[in-house]
């Protein structure tokens, strides 16, 4: 998707719309601090369909691979991304039920004429990922792993008695 998508959320529901591509994961600036390389793509596909209520809906689809940065070790973790998400449009939130609002199943946002795709995906990614990403088994940055833990205080041990 080298070029801007953008797509009315309600006309693309109720013509039951359908988009699929490839993303570049380097056009996806915002996740770019959270990234160890930026090289690749990721696969989509959205589905518009009509939903409960006549409202439209969204099915996005998001599949690929992301070298996120380990936040214990600080080198790169391969982070499977598979993602599936409903959105349905509404006009205001004053139409949601407060059962719909506590409603897991799908996500709400507000109609929205000039909808731009990559923006979208690239919202549901950062919701998708974890807040610390970690190796299952890593050592911190600068640790000896299997040497014996010196204490910063062991030089001032030696200089007990000397004064």
């Amino acid at each position: 998707m080298s070029r801007r998508v953008v797509i009315d959320s309600l006309a693309f529901g109720r013509e039951g719309g359908s988009l699929q591509g490839e993303l570049p994961i380097a056009t996806l600036t915002r996740l770019s601090d959270l990234l160890t390389d930026s090289a690749g793509c990721l696969a989509y596909r959205a589905v518009g369909r009509m939903g409960p209520g006549r409202r439209s809906q969204l099915l996005l689809e998001v599949d690929g691979v992301l070298a996120l940065c380990c936040q214990r070790c600080l080198e790169a973790i391969e982070y499977r991304l598979d993602l599936h998400s409903l959105l349905e449009f509404v006009e205001s939130d004053g139409d949601l039920t407060q059962e719909e609002l506590e409603d897991d199943s799908r996500d709400f946002l507000p109609n929205q004429r000039e909808l731009d795709v990559a923006a979208l995906i690239e919202d549901e990614i950062l919701l998708a990922l974890p807040t610390a990403p970690r190796h299952d088994d890593c050592a911190l940055p600068g640790s000896r792993q299997g040497s014996a833990a010196v204490s910063p205080f062991s030089v001032l041990a030696g200089l007990h008695g000397k004064a």
